[in-house]
C-alpha cells in the first residue's frame, strides 16, 4: 500500500569522507561525451506539483512516446520531464535521472530535488533529470478516477461483519469500474516495461548515448525493467530499497504486512521509552493498547469529524516507514489522548487530492502480474494475517489494493527481472535491514539476479529507502560510486558487500534533541511504497 505523505525537510545532506575500495574491472573517471542536441522543448517549470518547490532552478517539457510500444506510429501519450543542467563541463558525466517509487509517484521534482541532495560536486557533473512516469500528474494524460474516494470518513479497514466486508467490496469494485470508463484505452498499457520503453524514449529525445539512473523503491523494479531491456544504454546506477521481484505484487504485500507489524511495534517500543513526555504507555503493549483503544473509539465518534479508523491508521503508518514520524506521530497521539486535543491528528488529513497516485497504483500493479483470481483467497489471507497477529496492515492493505480484484485491463505474466547476458555495468545496491516498504531480501535477490551489482546494507536500518538521508556512511559511498564508479568489491555467496550502521541520531531519535521537530530530518520525498 503506498502512501503519498510530502515530508517537509529540515537539511539538506553533506558527504564526508569515508573511504572506499575499488572493484575489479572498475577504472579511472571517464568523462562523458556531452549530449546531442536535445528534442525536448523545454520550458518553465510548473510549481503547484509535488515537491514543485524543487523545480524552480530547473526547466521542463515533455517527451511524446507511443500509448503501445507494439504500434509505434499508433496513439501517442506523453511524459513530463525536468532538468538541471551540469555546471561542471570539464568533468561532466552525461544524463542521471531519478524515480521517487509508487507506482504512481510523481518524480519531475528529482531534477532538482537530487541537484540538492548530493554533494555539490557530485551534482554539478551531471545533467539531472526528473520526470513523471506515463499516467503521474504532470505526464498527459494524468489518470484520476474517482478524487473523493479517499475522502473522510470511509468504513472501518477492519471488516467486523460480511456486510462491512461487502462495503468496502462495493467501493472498491465502483472505482476500477469508473478507471475503466475513464481510461479503458490506456490501462492495458501500464504495465513496468512501458515505463521502461519510455525511459529510454527520454535518453534518445536528450541525445543521450547511455543514462546513469537513481531510483528509490519500485524505482529499483523500474530500473531493474530497464536494465534487463537495455543493458547496454546504461552508465551508472543506484537502487535504494529494492523490491523483491518474486514477490511482484500480491505476495509483496503479504510480506509488507509482516514487515509494517514490526516497525510499529518498534515505534510502540520508542514511545513508551518516552512515557514521561507521552504518556501513552510504559511498554510496547501498553502504547499499542493505547492505540487500538483510541482506534475503536474513533470509529464510534470520528476524532474531530473527520478521522475514523481508516483515516487514523493511515496517519500513523508513516512512523513505520520513517523514523522522522517518531517524535511528531507520538505528539499528535498524545494531544489527542491527554488533552482530547484534535487539531494536531486533523493536520494530518488529506482530502480532495492523491487519487492521481491511487489511480496510477493500482494501474501498474494490476497488469504488471497476476492477482488471485477469486476473493476467497484475499479474505483467507487477511483473515489469517490478522488472527495471527498482523493486525495493524493486512486489511487496510487488501483494501488499497482491492480495486486491482475487478480491474478492467487484465494482468500478464511478470516480466523476467535479470541480467542472463552479463551486460550490465557495475551498480550499486542499497537495503536497509529494517525497511518495511521494501523488506531486506529484496536487497540480495536483486544482488542474484545482477551480477555486476554491489550490495551495501544499513544494517539496522528502519527507514524506507534511506540514502541521501544524512547517514554520511551510506552517502559517501553513494557519492563515491556517482563520481568516478567507485564500488567496494563483491564477496562470494549471497551476501552484502559492505555494511553500514544506522545512524543513531536519525534511527533511533531523541526527543530531547529535536523536540520542537515537526517532521523527518534529511531529505524531502513523497513517502511511499511498492
Amino acid at each position: 500500500m503506498k502512501r503519498l505523505v510530502l515530508i517537509t525537510a529540515a537539511t539538506a545532506v553533506g558527504v564526508g569522507g569515508t573511504a572506499v575500495a575499488v572493484s575489479a574491472g572498475v577504472g579511472p573517471a571517464t568523462t562523458a561525451t556531452p549530449a546531442a542536441a536535445s528534442n525536448i522543448a523545454w520550458g518553465k517549470c510548473p510549481t503547484d506539483v509535488t515537491g514543485g518547490r524543487y523545480l524552480a532552478g530547473a526547466e521542463c517539457g515533455q517527451v511524446e512516446v507511443p500509448l503501445d510500444y507494439a504500434e509505434p506510429a499508433g496513439r501517442k501519450i506523453s511524459v513530463a520531464v525536468s532538468r538541471v543542467k551540469a555546471t561542471d563541463r570539464a568533468n561532466y558525466q552525461g544524463v542521471l535521472i531519478g524515480n521517487p517509487g509508487g507506482p504512481g509517484g510523481s518524480g519531475l521534482y528529482l531534477s532538482g530535488g537530487l541537484a540538492a541532495w548530493l554533494p555539490k560536486e557530485v551534482a554539478a557533473r551531471y545533467d539531472i533529470i526528473g520526470f513523471d512516469p506515463r499516467g503521474v500528474e504532470s505526464s498527459k494524460p494524468a489518470l484520476s478516477c474517482y478524487p473523493p474516494y479517499s475522502d473522510p470518513i470511509r468504513p472501518d479497514y477492519v471488516p467486523r461483519s460480511l456486510r462491512e466486508e461487502k462495503r468496502w467490496l462495493s467501493r472498491s469494485k465502483k472505482y476500477a469500474d469508473l478507471c475503466a470508463q475513464k481510461f479503458g484505452w490506456m490501462l492495458p498499457h501500464m504495465r513496468t516495461t512501458s515505463s521502461a520503453r519510455d525511459l529510454d524514449s527520454i535518453r534518445k529525445a536528450l541525445g543521450a548515448q547511455q543514462i546513469s539512473y537513481y531510483g528509490f523503491s519500485y524505482g529499483t523494479y523500474l530500473g531493474a525493467t530497464y536494465a534487463s531491456l537495455f543493458p547496454k544504454n546504461i552508465k551508472r546506477m543506484v537502487w535504494d530499497g529494492n523490491v523483491d521481484s518474486r514477490e511482484v505484487w500480491y505476495g509483496g504485500q503479504l510480506k509488507q504486512n509482516v514487515a509494517f507489524e514490526r516497525n510499529m511495534k518498534l515505534w510502540w517500543a520508542w514511545t513508551a521509552r518516552y512515557d514521561s513526555l507521552y504518556h501513552l504507555g510504559t511498554t510496547a503493549d501498553q502504547v499499542e493498547a493505547t492505540y487500538y483503544k483510541v482506534r475503536a473509539a474513533a470509529k464510534k465518534s470520528p476524532i474531530g469529524g473527520k478521522i475514523g479508523p481508516s483515516e487514523l491508521d493511515d496517519i500513523v503508518l508513516s512512523a513505520g516507514y520513517n523514523t522522522g514520524y517518531y517524535i511528531p506521530f507520538a505528539e499528535i497521539l498524545s494531544a489527542w489522548v491527554t488533552k482530547k486535543d484534535p487539531a494536531p491528528l486533523l493536520e494530518w488529513v488529506s482530502e480532495g487530492g492523491g487519487d492521481n497516485g491511487f489511480a496510477v497504483y493500482n494501474a501498474v500493479q494490476a497488469v504488471d502480474a497476476p492477482w488471485p483470481s477469486k476473493w476467497r483467497t484475499w479474505h483467507r489471507d487477511a483473515v489469517r494475517q490478522y488472527k495471527s497477529g498482523i493486525r495493524f496492515n493486512s486489511w487496510s492493505n487488501t483494501w488499497y489494493n482491492a480495486p486491482v480484484f475487478f480491474w478492467g485491463a487484465e494482468s500478464g505474466k511478470a516480466f523476467p527481472i535479470g541480467d542472463k547476458r552479463k551486460a550490465v555495468p557495475p551498480f550499486l545496491l542499497v537495503q536497509s535491514t529494517l525497511d518495511a516498504a521494501t523488506p531486506y531480501p529484496g536487497g540480495p535477490q536483486m544482488r542474484k539476479l545482477f551480477p555486476s551489482a554491489t550490495l551495501l546494507a544499513e544494517q539496522g536500518g528502519k527507514t524506507h529507502s534511506n540514502t541521501l538521508n544524512g547517514n554520511a556512511c551510506l552517502d559517501d559511498k553513494v557519492a563515491a560510486y556517482l563520481t568516478d564508479g567507485t564500488l567496494a568489491p563483491r564477496k562470494p555467496g549471497q551476501v552484502a558487500d559492505v555494511s553500514c550502521d544506522a545512524l543513531p541520531a536519525l534511527n533511533d531519535p531523541d526527543p530531547a534533541a529535536l523536540k520542537t521537530a515537526k517532521a523527518p530530518q534529511g531529505k524531502d520525498v513523497p513517502v511511499g511504497r511498492p
